[in-house]
């Protein structure tokens, strides 16, 4: 080779090094995320939405906005994720209902949970309380299961729609307790605690965030909790396991996935950083005034969780012989 050549292919290989500096995963983020929510905002998903895109945002200078898309039992919201491009700037709330609940509800998704995303790491846990309106005469899981077996089908519960999270807590502790009662869906959190508060509905179960301000008030009666230790929160509630039915746990989850294909180097990024923004110290405060269990679990772990949850409720789907409205 003369020299002339040799210069040629010593300049070709530098010009090559701003475009290997410059590859996806090391320039990321390099413009504004957007954080998919498939409910309202004001909802615990959405407010933990906004406590992470606002940590991420100033870690990385890079604007991370949250896109409200509510509707169809979070499938909505849920499926525009799964069809976005895999490219890091597009991710979606990973919620219980959506990954957990919904495959084993519905015969038909447009969107697979397992294969069309892929697993960041799981945000939070949320415990199920039973809740009970202050007029209702039972004040424990054993009076509430005396009064249902004094009058089958004559008890309702309330929940925030057929199919969430609250509908099959509820359905699951009806099977363990032998009981038959009423299902009556409602609009979200507001309607159906307005409802148990004027005495018009006796009983529902519905997340944690939710319920601590009105039992703490007294606005509503707590009556046990669905995890299987109690919660710190309320710790003064029994468990559903220990009110007599051992080995009951229904915990919701809030995590964050990408779609499918997303690149590994950017999912490492993005799972690196998240769980750095749940320890830090304002986060977990913020996140325990919540009611939150933080997790910040791997990838694996989180996808291996959502496997574990969708057997899980379409047991409990079956058993129940539950079908989506």
């Amino acid at each position: 080779m003369n020299a002339s050549g040799f210069s040629v292919v010593v300049i070709g290989a530098f010009c090559a090094l701003p475009a290997l500096a410059q590859s996806p995963a090391e320039s990321y983020p390099s413009k504004p995320i957007r954080v998919i929510v498939q409910f309202q905002p004001g909802t615990s998903t959405d407010i933990l939405a906004r406590v992470l895109s606002q940590k991420l945002t100033e870690a990385w200078g890079k604007q991370v906005v949250v896109d409200n898309r509510p509707g169809a039992a979070a499938i909505l919201g849920t499926e525009l994720g799964a069809k976005s491009v895999p490219d890091g700037y597009t991710l979606v709330m990973g919620v219980s209902s959506a990954f957990g609940i919904n495959p084993g509800l519905y015969k038909k998704l447009p969107y697979d949970a397992v294969k069309d995303f892929a697993p960041i790491t799981n945000l939070a846990l949320v415990a199920q309380t039973l809740v009970a309106s202050p007029a209702f005469a039972a004040k424990t899981v054993k009076e509430l299961v005396a009064a249902a077996q004094a009058k089958p089908g004559q008890v309702n519960y309330a929940s925030l729609g057929s199919g969430s999270t609250s509908h099959l807590t509820m359905e699951m502790f009806r099977t363990a307790a032998g009981i038959q009662i009423n299902h009556v869906p409602y609009k979200g959190s507001p309607a159906a605690h307005g409802e148990l508060m004027g005495g018009n509905i006796p009983i529902m179960f519905d997340a944690m965030p939710a319920v601590l301000a009105h039992v703490k008030s007294g606005k509503l009666l707590g009556l046990a909790v669905s995890t299987a230790q109690r919660s710190t929160f309320l710790p003064e509630l029994p468990t559903i396991a220990e009110s007599g039915y051992p080995g009951f746990e229904a915990t919701g989850w809030i995590g964050i996935v990408a779609p499918a294909r997303t690149p590994q180097p950017i999912v490492a990024r993005l799972h690196g950083q998240i769980v750095k923004t749940l320890n830090a110290p304002d986060v977990k405060e913020r996140l325990n005034t919540l009611a939150f269990m933080p997790v910040g679990d791997t990838p694996q772990q989180f996808g291996k969780f959502i496997q574990s949850e969708i057997a899980k409720w379409t047991k409990v789907i079956d058993r129940a012989g539950i079908k989506a409205d």
